[in-house]
């Protein structure tokens, strides 16, 4: 018998009783939650210090706070399940009661500017399944108690300020299927169970690991622009099955493209730009879904004529949209299966190669086609009419090939053209007046190449354009009277033509204008008023002419003017004294006979003629000197006093920077050694003085000097003073020029004077051996005796200098400026390193400083000579020496200089040599080398004791493979590519005991030596 309610409690008070229980008891477990998650998110609120768009201003007691901009609550339990804020422009920080949010499963505070560290107590959200603080200014390291949140799938920190590693912890999340972590400063971490892997934009180091190969899941993998080493695993496309997207450009990988990659059918991005990446690039033919191929700036490729043959298993690739392949080896001719790609193909960049061959008519087929760009090549024939087809073309460069015949009219059909770069080829005709069809033309450059006729009207009517080339060519003409249409032209270049007339008024209009060169013309006339409005120019170039008048006192009034060449024309009177004209260094003026006056150092004559002052003067004497002949005597006597205290006051003043043991100089005595700073005993002008040949007298006898007078009105002079001596003070090497003293005191006017003396060198500098002056007796002399040994032995003095420096000093020293005319050559044609007016200490000489240290001292070095990274403001280092050195090493065995005018635009020294190295050497190898050979001034001093045969063309062919080698590595344009000193010495004497035939089979001959 079952139990029954006593008889006094029925059924029905019975359940009201219960349901009094539940209802009673549901309030207060419900006001609980909802009262935490209340004051959570006004917590929240409260770290909060920006909220220029208003949106937590809702966030009152006057609605609930499930209904407040931004969240979103469970409807059965009215907990926040969703906080999202993104774009609100938040600023302020994220409060550690976040944590209390325990019903919360997203979180997205994206496009805001929250700052300080993500909170620890993120990892009490167990239910939370995606978080996003994308785009922020989070800081400190990601919390490795976010694995206690094992329900999340995505996690999104990029573009932050986080800092650390990726915690290790985080593998555990076996739910996690995306993480974005990139444009941060993580620096490691492993992880697994994901879908997609992006590291971007970090300083990841070290190697991938093997054990992110291993999941299968993966369909992004992006670690571009860390700096990774190692390679890519053999089998990476079986591995990774369901890749779709492989980013791991700007890293430093090495090794081959497996073959593999093929198999990872999926893919429709690879990219590999910037690695050292080598040999062929494997057949692709079952990536049909590929739409980016970015493979630029690696070493891929061997310069044979099959390097491109895997671009034909890419034409069943229907969505293939771009083909980056610049700055590589690969050789063959420019492959005729683009034109069966895609018409989806809309950018192809084979820039920086090998290539032969013409390019193919089919190239109209690309109907979509918007940049093409094949300069620096090897590329030949007629520029294909077809081009006239690719309506959709926004940017053409097949600059630095060789290109012959007319210009395509049908270049006039581009109407969205926007630059078109032909220059450096052997192009000829005129140029086509219906580029004037062209209206969205902003950079047209047509230089170095063969063009005549004059300059077309439409052209110069192109108000778009911002960059015009025309230089080196063969125009005739005057500069048409529109180009004051062009209101944005920044750059006009018209220099090296055969054009004539006054330069137009109109072009005063171009008011944008920031470099204007005229150089090399038969230009006539005085400048015109109009060119006042040029206010914006940097460098103004109009040498080489036949202008006349007065130089114009508006350009004083140029303060952004930093170059000006008025040579060699025709122009008279007084120079002026004001802007850029009290700048010797930034001016030059010579071959301007009729000029006079200027500043002291211009040194030229009086613009009063001695004539006319001596009649002055005379009469002055005849009417003043009967009245006054006792007042003169006087003011004489006190003069002559004045004078000898003077005199002895400089004495005083003078002292020896180096200690007692080295001379004490005085201005006089330096005076006296150079023949008062004659012209006659000047042997060098440079950026912060000049350098006089002198006779020292001394206690033990006459010393030869060379005497370095600091020109202190020159910006930057007195910190090379300072950094000179610092450097000098304690250095002593035998390739290093020797400093005996220095001198800091008064002339005689009383002005500062700076001066630092040295050992004479008595064959002056590399650069006037590289570069003889062609109006010197010894012109051809200097440029035979100096064989290929004496170069070698040259280059190996200069890097033992660099090895002392970099890593045999106290303090590492960096010294900024080697180039030839900085390395002087004594009685035995053994080299010295000079000139360390721009010398720095550097804390660490194996560091390389990173893109974004900003260098407070400015560019160093000099142009041609500097290294790439200076430009930019990254901080001195000895990388930037070694940059210098391969330039200087290959300046020496190419006879031409990094300034040369054919290497302009992309062309440069560098590339030049890296080019042809797979041609033969002769073709860019200094050819006295080769004359030597031929003639026999190579051997005169056979060693007879090792019987050896004259070296032969092909072997000192083999020699200048291997320095020039050396030279390229040397001057590589990123820093880390570039080999230490220590590494080089060891190249050069491996390279020298070769051509001696020193501890090498049979190599070079010692024969070779001079």
């Amino acid at each position: 018998m079952g139990l029954l309610p006593p008889p006094s409690f029925s059924p029905f008070l019975f359940m009201f009783f219960v349901l009094l229980l539940l209802v009673g008891s549901v309030p207060d477990s419900v006001h609980y939650g909802n009262e935490t998650n209340r004051l959570a998110l006004l917590a929240f609120k409260a770290k909060i210090t920006g909220n220029p768009l208003g949106i937590l201003s809702s966030w009152n007691g006057s609605v609930h706070f499930c209904q407040w901009i931004g969240v979103t609550c469970g409807r059965r339990h009215q907990r926040v399940t969703r906080l999202i804020l993104d774009d609100a422009k938040l600023t302020g920080s994220i409060s550690p009661h976040i944590g209390n949010l325990s019903f919360l499963m997203r979180l997205s505070l994206k496009n805001n500017s929250l700052s300080h560290n993500i909170p620890q107590q993120i990892s009490n959200l167990r239910r939370l399944k995606i978080m996003s603080l994308y785009n922020n200014l989070v800081t400190g390291e990601i919390p490795t108690n976010l694995s206690r949140c094992s329900n999340l799938v995505v996690l999104e920190f990029s573009a932050n300020k986080l800092t650390g590693k990726i915690p290790t912890e985080l593998g555990r999340l076996s739910k996690l299927k995306r993480l974005y972590v990139g444009k941060n400063n993580l620096t490691g971490g492993r992880l697994t169970n994901l879908e997609i892997f992006a590291l971007a934009v970090n300083r990841f180091v070290g190697t991938i690991p093997s054990s992110l190969f291993n999941i299968s899941s993966i369909t992004v993998f992006d670690i571009g622009v860390n700096q990774i080493q190692g390679i890519l695993p053999s089998n990476l496309g079986t591995s990774l099955p369901n890749l779709k997207f492989l980013g791991v450009s700007n890293n430093l990988l090495t090794g081959s493209i497996p073959s593999s990659i093929s198999n990872a059918t999926n893919l429709y991005y690879l990219g590999l730009r910037s690695n050292n990446l080598s040999g062929k690039m494997p057949s692709l033919d079952k990536l049909r879904n590929l739409e980016r191929l970015i493979a630029s700036s690696n070493h891929l490729g061997t310069g044979e004529a099959d390097d491109l043959s895997f671009l034909s298993s890419l034409i069943n690739a229907t969505e293939l949209d771009a083909l980056e392949l610049s700055n590589n080896g690969f050789g063959g001719v420019f492959p005729e299966a683009i034109t069966n790609f895609s018409i989806r193909l809309s950018f192809v960049n084979l820039r920086d190669n090998k290539l032969y061959g013409s390019i193919p008519r089919g190239i109209g087929n690309l109907v979509n086609l918007q940049l093409l760009g094949t300069q620096n090549n090897h590329l030949t024939g007629n520029i294909p009419a077809d081009f006239g087809k690719l309506q959709d073309l926004h940017i053409l460069s097949l600059g630095g090939n060789r290109f012959y015949g007319d210009i395509p009219s049908s270049f006039g059909n581009l109407s969205l053209l926007l630059a078109l770069d032909l220059s450096e080829n052997n192009l000829q005709g005129s140029i086509p007046s219906n580029l004037s069809k062209c209206q969205m033309l902003l950079e047209l450059t047509l230089a170095k190449n063969s063009l005549s006729g004059t300059i077309p009207k439409g052209v110069v009517t192109l108000s778009s354009l911002f960059y015009l080339d025309l230089s080196h060519n063969n125009l005739t003409g005057v500069i048409p009277m529109e180009i004051g249409v062009l209101k944005n032209l920044e750059t006009l270049n018209v220099s090296e033509n055969m054009l004539v007339g006054n330069i137009p008024s109109s072009l005063g209009s171009c008011v944008k204008l920031a470099s204007l060169n005229l150089k090399g013309n038969k230009f006539w006339g005085v400048l015109p008023s109009t060119l006042s409005q040029l206010r914006g120019l940097e460098d103004l170039d109009i040498s080489m002419n036949d202008f006349s008048g007065k130089i114009p006192d508006y350009l004083e009034g140029f303060h952004f003017l930093q170059k000006l060449n008025i040579s060699f024309n025709d122009f008279d009177g007084e120079v002026p004294k004001q802007g850029i004209f009290t700048i010797e260094a930034a001016i030059s003026i010579e071959g301007n006979k009729k000029l006079c006056g200027g500043i002291p150092d211009l040194k030229l004559r009086n613009c009063q003629s001695k004539g006319f002052a001596r009649k002055k003067f005379t009469h002055v004497v005849k009417l003043v000197l009967p009245s006054s002949f006792g007042l003169v005597c006087s003011l004489l006597m006190i003069y002559f006093v004045y004078l000898r205290w003077f005199k002895k006051k400089i004495e005083v003043r003078s002292f020896s920077f180096f200690g007692h043991s080295f001379p004490m100089l005085s201005y006089r005595s330096l005076l006296k050694a150079t023949n008062g700073f004659s012209s006659t005993n000047l042997i060098g002008m440079g950026s912060f003085g000049s350098v006089y040949k002198g006779i020292l007298d001394l206690d033990q006898g006459e010393k030869l000097v060379a005497v370095k007078v600091l020109n202190l009105q020159s910006r930057g002079a007195a910190k090379s003073f300072i950094a000179e001596c610092m450097a000098l003070r304690s250095i002593r090497h035998r390739n290093l020029v020797h400093i005996l003293t220095v001198c800091s005191s008064v002339d005689y006017k009383g002005d500062e004077f700076k001066a630092l003396v040295y050992d004479f060198m008595v064959n002056g500098s590399l650069e006037e051996w590289l570069h003889p002056n062609e109006k010197e007796d010894d012109a051809h002399n200097k440029s035979q005796s100096l064989n290929l040994l004496k170069r070698l032995n040259i280059v190996f003095d200069v890097a033992s200098a660099l090895f002392y420096l970099h890593r045999h000093c106290s303090e590492p020293i960096v010294h900024c400026d080697l180039k030839p005319s900085n390395v002087l050559l004594d009685d035995e044609m053994v080299g010295h390193v000079s000139d360390f007016g721009l010398a720095r200490f550097h804390v660490d000489a194996t560091c390389i400083a990173s893109a974004n240290q900003s260098s407070s001292i400015g560019l160093r070095g000099s142009s041609g000579y500097a290294a790439p990274e200076y430009g930019m403001g990254n901080e001195v280092s000895t990388s930037g020496d070694m940059y210098s050195f391969g330039i200087l090493l290959l300046e020496m065995f190419t006879g031409k200089r990094p300034t040369d005018a054919i290497f302009e635009g992309s062309l440069t020294l560098h590339n030049f040599v890296e080019m042809a190295m797979a041609e033969q050497v002769a073709n860019i190898a200094d050819p006295t080398l080769f004359q030597q050979v031929v003639m026999g001034e190579n051997n005169s001093s056979i060693n007879s004791s090792q019987n050896q045969s004259p070296a032969s063309i092909h072997e000192v062919q083999e020699c200048l493979t291997s320095i020039l080698k050396v030279g390229i590595a040397c001057s590589e344009e990123l820093p880390r590519d570039r080999p230490d000193i220590k590494e080089i010495v060891t190249q050069l004497h491996v390279i020298k005991n070769t051509l001696l035939g020193v501890g090498v089979h049979g190599g070079m001959r010692a024969s070779i030596a001079a």
